[in-house]
């Protein structure tokens, strides 16, 4: 009876091992298969605007101190939504991740989102910050932005101004400026920076606040005007363009800023693995001088950061479009 016994426990004992074995092998070929997988860095907007750009000059460093394939995917649509949830709804395996815009605060102000922006994505890393160029077509005939200011109150409904989308910084920005100058601008929204510069080279609209990396090219070729910058300093690569501040409203400024984020049930040493690689790759002397060149400040900060500043933000616009009563429906 008592060798039954010994038996039938040394047989589940034996069993418990070899499922638990099993369970550990399956645990390690998941990870190894997930490491075999490129990481996805999702932007929420087409080739050309400041997002995709700042990503394309970070990802071969942060390739390599990875010692991984890391590749681009441009999901734009819906105001960011379409590529942000489906980074929420990846696997929290840190294979996917999203590069996120200020829009990521900012959409929680304009609409129902399907996802919770504060408790369905952690942060990894605040990026980088950067102000806004305001800039208009070489067709417009202001050379400062107060002369910009004087030809929209001369003529109210004549001019316009070019976003990435309702309730965009460079929808918001430009409006808190409307409120400041007491001027009319007609707001023409499209679905991403490059779309909404190029309406200002065919001369679609008058004006827009773009990123300095988005504007650069045009800006060179001298198709856009540079007028102001909406941060509290000026731009390195443009030493004779003002502030706004400068401008004449001491209290305008202005930053946009990109983010990092995984699912929220991504693992610490995952998220953490992440955070590392993406802060030596921003501070790579070669990486941090190409974002520089373009009016990048690399901030390079740790997740809960991130996860604090995107809160701020949206506190901040949030009582900017209650205070101003701005309709953010078509």
């Amino acid at each position: 009876m008592l060798s039954t016994a010994k038996s039938s426990l040394a047989a589940a004992t034996f069993f418990k091992a070899v499922a638990g074995g099993l369970l550990a092998l399956s645990a390690i070929s998941f990870a190894q298969a997930a490491e075999q997988q490129p990481i996805r860095l999702v932007v929420p907007f087409p080739p050309g605007g400041s997002t995709d750009i700042a990503s394309r000059i970070i990802q071969p460093k942060l390739a390599a101190l990875l010692n991984r394939d890391v590749v681009i995917e441009n999901k734009p649509g819906a105001a960011t939504q379409i590529a942000s949830q489906y980074v929420q709804r990846s696997k929290p395996d840190g294979n996917t991740l999203l590069v996120s815009f200020d829009s990521h605060s900012l959409n929680p102000i304009v609409r129902p989102l399907p996802y919770d922006t504060f408790k369905d994505f952690r942060g990894i890393t605040f990026a980088l910050r950067f102000p806004l160029v305001v800039g208009v077509s070489k067709h417009v005939e202001a050379n400062s932005l107060q002369e910009f200011v004087a030809a929209a109150k001369a003529d109210p409904e004549k001019y316009s101004y070019a976003s990435t989308g309702l309730g965009s910084l460079n929808h918001l920005a430009p409006e808190e400026l409307k409120r400041m100058a007491g001027i009319e601008l007609l707001h023409v929204p499209f679905a991403g920076g490059g779309q909404a510069m190029q309406s200002l080279v065919g001369n679609i609209t008058h004006a827009a606040f773009l990123s300095y990396a988005a504007f650069k090219p045009q800006i060179e070729a001298g198709n856009i005007k540079p007028l102001a910058v909406t941060g509290a300093t000026r731009i390195a690569d443009l030493p004779d363009v003002p502030t706004v501040k400068e401008s004449g409203y001491p209290d305008f400024e202005a930053y946009s800023w990109i983010g990092i984020f995984a699912p929220a049930e991504t693992p610490d040493d995952i998220a953490n693995t992440l955070t590392d690689a993406f802060r030596k790759a921003l501070t790579d002397k070669d990486v941090k001088d190409q974002l520089a060149n373009l009016g990048f400040e690399v901030m390079a900060t740790d997740g809960p950061t991130v996860d604090r500043y995107a809160v701020e933000q949206y506190q901040r616009w949030n009582n900017f479009v209650k205070e101003t009563g701005l309709s953010l429906t078509k």
